[in-house]
Formats: structure tokens, sequence, C-alpha cells
């Protein structure tokens, strides 16, 4: 979970041998060398496309927001998770689905797997729901469509231990037998009945988990589902979410850390069915961190919890310690470049424990306590935008650790994080990203700036210069060529600062719309996102008057446009006429019902028109 007495795992320590001296940098009237490095952004080399940033505020921190009332200070934290535009912009928000016996909407057991169940859920903000569907609704009023309900145990009825803490197995998968019978579709049932019951008050949630830290026993909400069993069960799953004529996608595994995640990914993509049912693949960074490349068969792969326990609260940016924002700089660059990862989750964002660092920002009565990692993720999570491609980011310097992404709208955004003492003097160029002039906005995180906006710098010639201070954390905006500049502001760092503009947005994407059918079958329309170079594509899909049990996309791509990269369908072709089928989670759909799908190309995509027919 979320409470961890030690960190597992490395803690950085830089040694720093500043070489090859180019200059010198003045700052307070005194002259300091600095050292020169080369870094290419390459837009025509791409990697994985990113889902977003986000926390969770369960077990009770989405009331602890809540219960603020209708105040200034409640705004500035919404803004500070939420807001693009003067705090993090997190876009992903995992909520508990409640077992315990106080909070689970199972509380009393039916009498048999098959008896109907007596669900407790009044579509109120109620103790059932700790808050979080309250806190759902803020984040949906920002723009957050990405929800995560994801349920810790099963409740203890359905379970081998009849205790929905201390471990235990669902009764009915493989090796878990029970003298009441097989829970597994009952349990399932009741997951699927989460999703409804947000879907009754407005809140769609289009990912579903069933298990937390599955190798792991401990005296509150957990669950033991081996890899074989998970795969097993997911099944059940995925079959119950289309019978109920959902689109949600099942997220498995959830497991303790990026070291346990291989065994589930291989169980599960080593049974096709099973396959087919999960949409995601997660785990947590606990006992090991995300930094190598795990195979989840092209599916994306998220980090969706991570914290560093009990202790005093460490608002520290560089002290070497695990906490220190300078560390979570390290773990969010070494997730995104090294493992490939789709989305980066802290646990808490903001948290009324006084002795944890389990949280970003520490609430302390009325007063807002930040650490330094708060701003480590806000240098992500406000600029890299959901749909974001990350792309080429090369240089030769070993104590600069770069990325770069683009986003939807066609701008860049480089993250530059420099474990060197000392300041070092950076050339970009920006190959294949179709940008040639402009300007390159710098946002500073380190011991004494917080995301802190700085002067633009010229692009000139496809690049630009810039210096990156020692043992800090810079992100560079650019906007598409012939776009306005960013409109981001200076995260505020205290309670009295309660900025509220709202965020800003330029996209180039232009539309082609095809109306559903009036009567069997589908429609399809499509969104592009173009720069020079590539695009991507936003596919919906629409059933027309009668429920569909599988769909296939056909679209004709202009001469010289090549596909790359698909999520959410199975693609046929690259070039030419291109067909893309539903994927096992999306294909089933009730009459009039919509789903998307996404592809990412080079070359131009003007003039696409898609057509549908069912399968």
């Amino acid at each position: 979970m979320q409470t961890r007495t030690t960190r597992m795992g490395a803690t950085l320590a830089a040694v720093v041998t500043v070489t090859a001296l180019a200059g010198y940098l003045v700052v307070a009237g005194e002259r300091t060398a600095f050292a020169a490095s080369a870094v290419t952004i390459d837009g025509a080399r791409t990697h994985q496309r990113i889902d977003g940033f986000g926390i969770s505020e369960a077990f009770g921190q989405a009331n602890a927001i809540r219960y603020l009332g209708d105040t200034p200070l409640r705004k500035q934290v919404l803004d500070l998770l939420f807001s693009q535009t003067n705090g993090a912009g997190f876009s992903i928000l995992r909520n508990l689905i409640p077992s315990d016996p106080a909070h689970t909407m199972l509380p009393n057991a039916p009498s048999s797997p098959s008896a109907t169940p007596t669900y407790v859920w009044n579509g109120s903000d109620d103790a059932t729901d700790w808050g979080q569907l309250w806190l759902t609704k803020q984040a949906k009023s920002y723009g957050v469509s990405t929800i995560y309900n994801d349920a810790w145990s099963a409740p203890g009825f359905m379970k081998t231990n009849n205790d929905e803490a201390n471990g235990g197995t669902l009764c009915g998968v493989p090796g878990a037998s029970c003298a009441s019978g097989d829970w597994r579709q009952a349990y399932a049932n009741y997951l699927v009945q989460n999703v409804k019951n947000y879907a009754s008050v407005g809140i769609t949630v289009p990912y579903l988990g069933f298990l937390n830290e599955p190798t792991w026993t401990t005296g509150y909400s957990s669950m033991l589902i081996n890899p074989a069993q998970a795969a097993d069960f997911s099944k059940v799953l995925a079959a119950t979410i289309r019978s109920a004529g959902l689109s949600t996608k099942v997220v498995c595994c959830e497991t303790l850390g990026w070291n346990n995640l291989p065994s589930y990914t291989s169980a599960i993509l080593g049974d096709s069915a099973a396959a087919s049912a999960v949409g995601v693949f997660s785990s947590h960074g606990y006992s090991s961190a995300p930094n190598s490349v795990v195979n989840t068969g092209g599916k994306p792969v998220w980090q969706t919890e991570w914290s560093h326990g009990q202790g005093t609260f460490n608002a520290a940016w560089d002290d070497s310690s695990a906490q220190s924002g300078f560390s979570w700089a390290q773990n969010i660059h070494n997730g995104l470049a090294n493992a490939n990862l789709n989305a980066f989750l802290y646990w808490w964002g903001v948290s009324n424990s006084t002795s944890s660092n389990s949280a970003l920002i520490q609430l302390s009565g009325t007063t807002l306590n930040f650490a330094k990692r708060y701003y480590s993720f806000v240098n992500y999570s406000r600029f890299i935008r959901p749909g974001a491609v990350r792309i080429g980011a090369t240089t030769g310097d070993a104590n600069l650790k770069v990325t770069a992404f683009k986003n939807t709208d066609g701008s860049v955004v480089i993250v530059a994080l420099n474990a060197a003492a000392g300041a070092t003097q950076t050339s970009f160029t920006l190959p294949g990203t179709g940008i040639t002039t402009g300007s390159a906005t710098p946002y500073l995180t380190n011991g004494s700036n917080n995301t802190a906006r700085q002067q633009p710098v010229a692009v000139t010639g496809g690049g630009f210069s810039a210096n990156v201070p020692g043992r800090s954390l810079v992100t560079y905006t650019i906007p598409a060529a012939g776009g306005p500049p960013p409109t981001s502001t200076t995260t505020p760092t205290t309670s009295s600062a309660t900025t509220t503009s709202s965020a800003t947005t330029t996209s180039t994407s232009t539309t082609t719309t095809t109306a559903p059918p009036s009567g069997d079958g589908c429609s399809a329309s499509v969104s592009v996102n173009q720069w020079n170079g590539g695009f991507v594509a936003t596919v919906k899909v629409t059933a027309g008057a009668s429920a569909i049990n599988g769909w296939r996309v056909t679209l004709t791509l202009p001469t010289g446009a090549t596909v790359t990269n698909t999520w959410n369908a199975v693609s046929g072709g690259s070039t030419g006429t291109v067909q893309f089928g539903n994927a096992g989670h999306n294909g089933r759909m009730a009459a009039g019902q919509a789903t998307e799908f996404g592809f990412q190309a080079t070359g131009s995509g003007s003039g696409l028109t898609p057509t549908c027919s069912t399968a």
C-alpha cells in the first residue's frame, strides 16, 4: 500500500566531475565555470504514448480535502492537484473500491454466490465512498477523464480466509476452493456495479482493477492472487464488463514492485483470452523501481502507486534521501525513459497525516506544506499532456538526463535533469520536430525555485542554447511552429497563493465527422492533430440503432503516410488503405454507444475519411 517505513530500492548518489570548460556563468557577481553539452531532440524517433500522470486520495484523504468546506483553501488544493495553469495538472485519478465492513457497498453476504446481492450506495458522497466520488466530480470539472477505480480485495465472505484483510484468495480461482462456492462471477458483478454506480451520476470510469499488491499480506484490505489466478479472473471480469455494455478496460496487476510484474504479464500474455481481456498492465515501485522494459505485448503499462511511508515529512530538494525532489525527478525520468511507462502515479497528492512522507503536499490544519517532490511532478505533469508521444532525446553527457515529448497540439516539451554540481551550457537541436524558429520557455525547479518560469530562449535554425543549472530540473516548452507562447504560470508555494486562472490550450487539430447511421451498423469520425512530419489521429466509433458485437474501420492514408503505432485497436496494414479492428475490450457496444481508438503516423493526415462496418 501506501505506508512504508523504509524505501525499497536504490537512492541516487551523484559524483560529479566537470570537464570540457566552455565559458563562464555570472551569478550574483561571481564567475562560475560550466561544462558544455549537446542534446539532439529527434521528432522522427518515437517511443511510447503518454496516458498521463496522477495520484490517489484513497483511505479518507479525499474527505480531508472535501471537509475544508467551500473555502479559498480548498479551491487552492484542487488547483494544485488538477490545474494545468498553476498546479500539477494531474490527469489520472486512482480511486479505491472499499472492501472493509464500514465502507463496502456490499456489507452483507448473499446466501450463495448466485443469490441477488443487496448493494448499499445511494448516489451521494456518503461514507461508503470515503469522499472519492466527490473528488472525482471536482477532478472532472478540471477536465480529468481518466478515472481508475481499483479494489484492494474482494469482500471477506468471497475469500478463503473469510476476511477482506490479511491476505486470503478469491474463492473459485484455480487452487482456491471454498465450501461456500465459486465467487468469481459475484466478485466481477460487484466490481462492475461500482462502475455502474459512478455512471449513474454522470462519471465514466474507463479503467477498472481487481487487486492490489497480490503477493503482499497485511492487516488492511489485501488479497493474494498468483499470476495464473490473475489471468483466470481477468477473463471473467472482462466478459462481465462486455455483458454490461461497458467499454471499461481491465487493469492488472498492481504488483508490489517492477520486479514482480513480468511473471504476471507472462501468464496473461500466454493465455490468448486473458491477453485480450487485460487492457493495461500496472505495477508499483516499492520493492523495485521501474527502470527497465517489461514485455507487455504492446499494451500500456502504468506505475500506479509509490511513496516513502512514515517518518518526518521531508520537504528537501537535494539531501540525497529517497524522499527528496531530486530523487523523485530521477524516478520519473527512469520510468519514462528506461521502462517506457505510459503513466506515472504517486500515492497521495494531499494528505492530512502529520507523520508521513506518503503525500506530495501535507495539509496541517489550514497550512499547506510542500515537498519538493511535488514540483518534480509538476515539471512533467503540467506540460506533458495525455496523448503526447515520447520522442528521441540523446546526449553524450552522463550527468544530463533528458526526455522529450510531442503533445497532440504539436508543441514539444523537453525535460532536463542536471546531476552535475555546476551549470551546464547546452545546445539543443530539434530535427524532425517541424520547429525551426520560435521560443523555448524554461521552468526551473531546484533548491530555490519551484517550477519557476524563466525568460524564454530564442529558437533559431532548428535549435537553441540554454544554461541548465547544477542539480536542477528544467522543463522547456516549445509551441508548435506558428503557435502562441505558453500561458503556464509559476506554481504557488503557500496557502495564501490562490491563483485560479483557467488553463488555455491550443490545438492544430482538424476534424472530419461522419453522421451516425439511422439504422443498424456503426459510424466513425476522426480528429487529426498534425505537425510537420507526422500526426496523431483519434477515431471515434459509434454504434447505430442496434447493439453491435465488433467493428472494423477502413480509411485510406495519403501518399507517404505510414502508421507507426496504434492503441485500443488491432491494425491491419500501415500504408495506403488500412483497417483497424476492435480490441478485445471495446468491440461490443450498446445502441448509440461510442468508443475511441488512436494511431500515430508519419506524413500527412489530411483528408482522412473513415468508414465503419460491423464484424
